[in-house]
Parts: C-alpha cells; structure tokens; sequence
C-alpha cells in the first residue's frame, strides 16, 4: 500500500486554511509552498492598498483640518483688524462706568490652599497564625522531638524576623507620615500668613483708594489726578500697546492734560487672511498692504485719544474737568541714527461743552480730530514730532526741599541706625549723582509715613526716559513682599516706567519673586554699601548694632 501524505497551510492576515493531500511528500510541500507564496502576495497587495486607503484618508482629514484651521485663524484675523478698525464705537457701545467702588480691591489671595501629601499605610502586622510561621511535620517529626523542637525554633526565629522588619517599616513610616503633617502645617502656616498679608495689604490699598475718594470730593488735585489714572488703568486694550501715562490737573483753569503713550504700528494686528496650501503642505499668511496697515494704524491712534477724552469726561460726575488736553507719544528706534527715541506725533485739546455734542459712534476718527483743531501730521505713521499744545508741570506739590547729607557719613557711621530723613535724603543724593550725569533731576517728597512715594527721578534719556519711583526703608529686619506689591502699585499710580526699592536690610524670596517680570529694582544693604561706594562715600550696616540704638531711642521717647 502505497504512503499517503498532506499538510495543513493557514494564513493569519487572510484567515484562509488549506489542506493539500498526495502520495508523494514532495509533491504535497512544492504545491504547499506555492499555496504560502502566492497568499504572501495576495496579502501583500491587500496590505498596500489599505496603506494608501489610510494615506488618502490621512490626507483628506489632514486638508480637512487645516482647511479648517485656516477658516477659522482667517475669522480671527478678521475679527482682530475689525476691533482696531471699530476701537472707538465699540468702547461707546459697551458704555463701561467704574465708579470709586468699582475701582476698589475685591480681589482673594489667588494661591491655592496646600494639600496635604499621601499618608503611607501601616503594613498588616504578622501574626503568628500564618501559615508561613507553623512547622510542617512529618513522622520523624512526630518520632523525635529534637526534630520537632528544631522545626519549631526555626518557624519562631522567621516570624522574629519578620516581625522585627515589618516593626522597623512601621517606625520609618511614621517618620515619613510625621515629616508629611510637620510639612503641611508649616506650608499651612505659610499659606495663611500670605493669605493674611495679602489681605492686610488689600485692605490697605482700598482703605488708600477711600481716602483718594473723601479728598477727591473735595477737590484734591492729588486725588482727582489719582482718579483719572485709575480709569485709564481699567481701558481695555491689546497686550501690545503701551499703557503709560502721566496726567496732570489745574483747579483753576479745570485743564486734564494727558501724556499719552500709543503703540507703534508693530502693535498692530496685520493679519488679514491664512491659506492652506494643499500641494505644499503648508499654510500662507496673507498680510494688509503697507497703505492699509498705515490707514488703520493712523485711525487706532485717532480712535484711542478720542476715546481717552470720552472715558475723562465720561466719569467727569462732578463737572471738574472743563477742558482736557492729549498729548501722544511714541518711543521708536530713529532709522537715521539706530537709537531710541520718544517723541510727541499728535496733540489735541478738547472743551467738555464742544465734545459731549459729538455722536462718536459715527464719525470719521481722523476728520473729528481735525474737526476739533487737533494738531499731528497727515501721516501719523511717520511719527513726524511735533509741540505739544501745553506740556505737563512736572512740579508736584509734595516736594519739598532737600539737604546734604553724605558728605557728613563715614566708615563709622551706622545708615541703619540713622535718622529717617536724613536717610531719605542720602538716598536722593545717591541717585541725583547717579542721574546727574544725563541731565537726571530727583526731588524728594514729603514725609507721610505711608509708605509711599519718597523720591522721584525724571530722566531725561532717550532710551531709559521718563519717570521712577524711589522709595527708602532704613529697615533692620527683612523686607517682605508687601512693601514689593506697595511699591508697584505706586508705580502704576503715578504712571512711572520703574520703581526702585532700597532698604539697610535684605529682602525675602517672596519679594524677588513677585518683583522679577516687573520694572522694579531691589537694592538690599549690600548694593547700597556698594552705590556708595560708587560715588565716594563710606559708611557701614551693622543690623545688631541698629536694633539696639532704635530700640534705646524708642525707651527714651516713651520715658519722655
């Protein structure tokens, strides 16, 4: 009888099976190798052509979502250019009112209360029940009890062990539980001090914001200017444009004038439409012609002191301001000479009377600012300069008249220890010599004990120009970040371009950290001690020796 032979060939990926039968066993595996081949192409094929499916359809969904993208970064680019071309008539549309409550702080301290960390768990205990712990005993076991006792001295002597391990993993666990409660108490603690800090310090802003409020009524130039910047600060405006601003106010005339910074046409948003490109793989911007950039750069700039003029007299209740004044500036890199410059490209003064008739929903911006005698080039966007109708009295009336005091100090002399003003006078001469030499001018301000303004530098510099705030702590202890938010909140108030903060002492993390994305400059002892330095004087810091002179000369005022 003849031998008879077959095999079995499966394909996985097509899920085909095939018995193949003959009485020769070479013949059976020739035609079997044919079988595997020909579905290994088959399969083949098949595989490719869902690639390509999948390449087709990965391409239409890709052209699909970046179709989609384009559409939808076009409407925002439209969107963008129709907010800068409709600045104006949407800001007199939405009618904004800040009243002096409204411009109070009701803000809650923003950093989240601390978790506390994961507790690790205590281990089950080993008890001696387990099975683990109990001598298995076989006959010989039984038969002789020193076999019997060895098995059940090494079953003890495991469950010691193990006891004694899971005891040292218990006591390492509640260290490590320990440290983590110790932690968030003391993250806990530090929360609610800053939380308190920051309340304390709100409270103090908005107790300052009511004082402004009560002096305002009343006719403070000081607080009617403070009012006016406060609107201003609250004007909603692209991240790219400049808020910066210095007002000045006369009682008797009832003049605002305004030095306002604008944005250079970089600020703009020029986006006009985004294509996709399905050849190149790629997507096209597509920009507004230098002429339409110009034509809507020129209106933002119209657009924006119209508006400043609208939102005074706006908030005007009281009929204090009679006429206001815009002064806009602009700081650029000059092209002829590659330096920073500022410069003033329009200017326009405005009575309340002859305004508050205008319907600035539907004016022309540019024709109503020559309509209203403002002055400026055709072009704006040449940032051609030109005089300012009337510029702002950079005397303020709380100067007051400085002395020397540095040439009056040695290595002996201990400035943490040293009177108040006299302190705040070395400082202004410290930075009068520092200023000087570009046609600097500091004046010291006088004492309020509020914390507040102590000097104040204008500088002339096309570059750093314009207004800093200095303020000096003859400190023996730490400066936290309260006196660092102080500062900042002065410099916005007074509408400067830095605040400088100086103190005998040091200062705490959370002071650098809250002052490092900000124009503020934290000068501790050391850098004090070097500044003098700098400029010929000598003196010394010692925080002990300071502690105890303040502390006797507090014992002695009491006792007097």
């Amino acid at each position: 009888m003849s031998s008879y032979w077959q095999t079995v060939v499966r394909h996985e990926g097509l899920n085909k099976v095939k018995v193949i039968k003959g009485v020769d066993k070479y013949h059976v595996e020739l035609r079997a190798a044919m079988v595997r081949r020909s579905w290994d192409e088959m399969w083949e094929r098949k595989q490719e052509l869902e690639r390509k499916k999948q390449e087709r359809e990965s391409k239409i969904m890709l052209w699909d979502k970046n179709k989609d993208s384009a559409v939808q970064r076009t409407e925002e680019a439209e969107i963008a250019i129709k907010e800068m071309e409709d600045l104006l008539k949407n800001a007199v549309k939405a009618n904004k009112i800040y009243s002096w409550d409204y411009l109070l702080d009701y803000s809650e301290f923003s950093k989240e209360k601390p978790k506390k960390g994961k507790t690790l768990e205590i281990p089950k205990e080993p008890s001696k029940t387990e099975s683990r712990f109990k001598p298995n005993f076989n006959f010989l076991d039984i038969v002789f009890s020193s076999m019997r006792q060895e098995k059940d001295a090494k079953a003890n002597n495991l469950f010691l062990k193990e006891h004694l391990k899971w005891e040292k993993e218990c006591e390492n666990i509640n260290l490590k539980n320990k440290r983590t409660t110790e932690q968030h108490e003391k993250n806990l603690i530090e929360w609610e001090r800053g939380k308190q800090e920051y309340i304390k310090e709100r409270d103090k802003k908005n107790e300052k914001h009511l004082q402004f409020k009560e002096k305002y009524f009343k006719k403070d130039t000081s607080s009617i200017v403070y009012y006016y910047e406060m609107i201003l600060s609250k004007l909603e405006y692209p991240e790219t444009f400049p808020q910066e601003y210095y007002l000045d106010y006369n009682l008797e005339t009832g003049v605002l004038i305004i030095d306002y910074f604008l944005p250079l046409k970089e600020g703009i948003s020029n986006l006009k439409e985004v294509e996709y490109i399905k050849s190149q793989i790629k997507f096209k911007e597509v920009f507004l012609s230098e002429s339409a950039l110009n034509k809507l750069y020129d209106s933002v700039l119209y657009q924006i002191t119209l508006r400043t003029i609208h939102e005074i007299y706006k908030h005007d209740t009281v009929d204090y301001i009679s006429s206001v004044i815009v002064n806009g500036f602009v700081r650029f890199t000059n092209k002829a000479s590659g330096k920073e410059a500022t410069a003033c490209i329009l200017s326009i003064q405005s009575e309340r009377d002859e305004f508050l008739k205008i319907n600035l929903e539907k004016i022309d911006p540019k024709t109503c600012f020559k309509a209203l005698k403002g002055i400026g080039s055709s072009k704006l966007h040449g940032l051609a300069p030109i005089p300012p109708i009337a510029r702002i009295n950079r005397e303020d009336d709380r100067f007051v008249d400085a002395y020397s005091v540095a040439d009056s100090i040695d290595d002996k002399t201990n400035i943490a220890a040293m009177d108040w003003q006299d302190f705040e006078n070395l400082i202004r001469e410290l930075f009068e010599k520092e200023f000087g030499s570009v046609g600097g001018e500091v004046k010291i301000t006088r004492a309020s004990h509020d914390e507040g303004v102590d000097a104040v530098v204008f500088d002339p510099d096309p570059i750093r120009g314009g207004k800093i705030i200095i303020q000096a702590k003859r400190y023996t202890n730490t400066v936290g970040v309260a006196s660092v938010r102080d500062l900042y909140g002065t410099v916005v108030n007074e509408g400067a371009i830095k605040g400088i903060l100086v103190t005998t002492a040091d200062y705490g993390p959370d002071a650098y950290n809250f002052a490092k994305d900000k124009p503020l400059t934290l000068l501790n002892g050391n850098n004090l001690l070097h500044l003098l330095g700098k400029h010929g004087h000598r003196a010394k810091i010692d925080i002990k020796e300071a502690k105890k002179i303040i502390a006797e000369q507090e014992r002695m005022r009491k006792v007097a």
